[in-house]
């Protein structure tokens, strides 16, 4: 039986993450890219010096900063390690290549769905900040087009409820720990007639009082433990990845050269095990997308919230999420992954990483698995967080801000939480998949229709900062 459905969700998955999605994807970056003159690249030094900045007059419920840190740890979690691992092995080096394509086009895509979210948001009945794509393609489109809002809505919160934000980041987070305290799984207890380790069992009910304690909080606890975990935990992952990189300079530019030969000739460097580019990108898209939700719809939620007139501004600072994610520690992971041929020796998921490091820090193994592991649960613990706050954004739009729904629903989503190790990994990861694209094809049809607004926001934006630098030149 379970075979069966394994079976099925390949088929659903192969369909929803064809070649019409992945064109979809890149070609909705490509034209926004284009239509807003390469504003990722134009304008990526202001969205960093404005990163911090705060805007006194600005309406929403959490600084610009506490909206890029929500949604940022909705999108650093298992994708950066795992994610980016099964990438890899599944499709080659060259997987990651795809993933950079997807990033930087990607980053138009976040920098105009997150513009459009603060530009359509409004202020619930009792007075909290909501946005995000069901919004703009209702209010920016029109009423006739609530019915795709809904489909969006719809989409998102099974994203939540059994995609990104619950099985996926448990199931990654209780693998990590009992890798490291019970390998061998010598300690076991029986459930259901299956074995499980105990650390997997101690993992969900711990993880699940943790996640239900900071929830009860909602968006300005998020916020505020996000502010926190985010940044030092990424300084953290980066820093040990890159001393990996360092330890290894000399096999850099050969890393290099397999993940770029790799994303157009796959079999060359794979010795013909995957020889489609196609499945390259699939793999490399798909697991990118994962990561760093752009054009997902999910980070415009956040957006939103935050304490700002300026719908651009916003926009600048909430794409700088995919530039974090993916260009700089989902890059990190890949390198350590191909430098040290830890893609190419058997494992999958998370053991792929684990050996990256221990081969590549100058540590004992055990230093080395554990570092990793507590970056993997703080990352997947804090896009636990941030997908419970996207779904039940798009609950409420579901039920018209009926909020009793929403709090049931948020129990439902902690339930999910402890039942996600039991789930197996590949089925997992499968219907996050499914759920992704789903998500994402309404969210790419609003972009396109609303891309005219984009670029008249932004034009206005640029113009104003032209205005403000040439009175400061004319005063010197």
């Amino acid at each position: 039986m379970l075979e069966k459905i394994g079976a099925f969700l390949d088929k659903v998955d192969n369909i929803v993450w064809g070649a019409p999605l992945i064109v979809l994807l890149l070609a909705v970056g490509l034209f926004l890219t284009i239509r807003l003159k390469g504003i990722q690249f134009r304008k990526l030094g202001h969205g960093l010096k404005n990163m911090f900045s705060k805007e006194g007059e600005g309406h929403g419920e959490v600084s610009s900063f506490g909206a890029l840190c929500t949604a940022l740890s909705a999108t650093i979690g298992t994708g950066n390690i795992v994610g980016v691992a099964t990438a890899i092995v599944a499709g080659g080096p060259g997987a990651l290549f795809w993933m950079w394509v997807a990033a930087l086009v990607g980053m138009a895509t976040k920098y105009a769905e997150c513009l459009l979210a603060v530009k359509y948001r409004k202020v619930s009945d009792d007075g909290h900040i909501v946005g995000g794509p069901f919004y703009y393609i209702e209010n920016g489109m029109g009423p006739k087009w609530k019915w795709l809002a809904k489909i969006f809505a719809v989409f998102g919160v099974g994203v939540g409820l059994l995609g990104i934000g619950t099985f996926t980041q448990i199931n990654g987070i209780s693998n990590a720990v009992k890798s490291f305290f019970d390998p061998s799984e010598s300690h076991t207890i029986s459930i259901f007639g299956t074995q499980y380790s105990w650390a997997i069992i101690i993992t969900a009910i711990v993880i699940t009082l943790f996640v239900a304690l900071v929830l009860i909080g909602g968006l300005k606890r998020i916020s505020s433990v996000a502010q926190v975990i985010v940044p030092f935990m990424a300084v953290i992952y980066v820093l040990f990845a890159l001393i990996v990189i360092v330890l290894n300079i000399k096999a850099v530019p050969g890393a290099f050269k397999l993940i770029v030969k790799g994303a157009f000739n796959p079999s060359a460097v794979t010795g013909g095990a995957i020889g489609s580019i196609i499945v390259v990108m699939q793999k490399g898209i798909a697991r990118g997308v994962f990561s760093n939700e752009a054009g997902l719809g999910s980070a415009p939620i956040a957006a939103a919230a935050a304490q700002t007139n300026e719908p651009a501004k916003q926009g600048l600072i909430s794409m700088l999420g995919t530039f974090f994610d993916t260009i700089v520690i989902c890059t990190m992971t890949g390198l350590t992954i191909v430098i040290t041929g830890s893609w190419n020796v058997g494992l999958d998921g998370y053991a792929v990483t684990e050996r990256a490091f221990g081969q590549g820090l100058p540590f004992p193994e055990q230093v080395s698995s554990f570092i990793l592991m507590v970056c993997l649960v703080f990352f997947a613990f804090t896009t636990i967080l941030g997908w419970n706050y996207y779904s039940e954004r798009c609950l409420e739009y579901l039920t018209k801000g009926r909020l009793h729904i929403v709090k049931g629903y948020r129990i439902l989503y902690i339930i999910c939480v402890f039942f996600g190790p039991f789930m197996t990994i590949k089925a997992v990861w499968t219907i996050a998949d499914i759920f992704n694209g789903l998500m994402a094809i309404p969210n790419l049809i609003a972009l396109v229709a609303l891309s005219s607004v984009a670029a008249f926001e932004t034009k206005k934006y640029v113009d104003k900062l032209n205005n403000k630098n040439s009175k400061n030149a004319q005063k010197l």
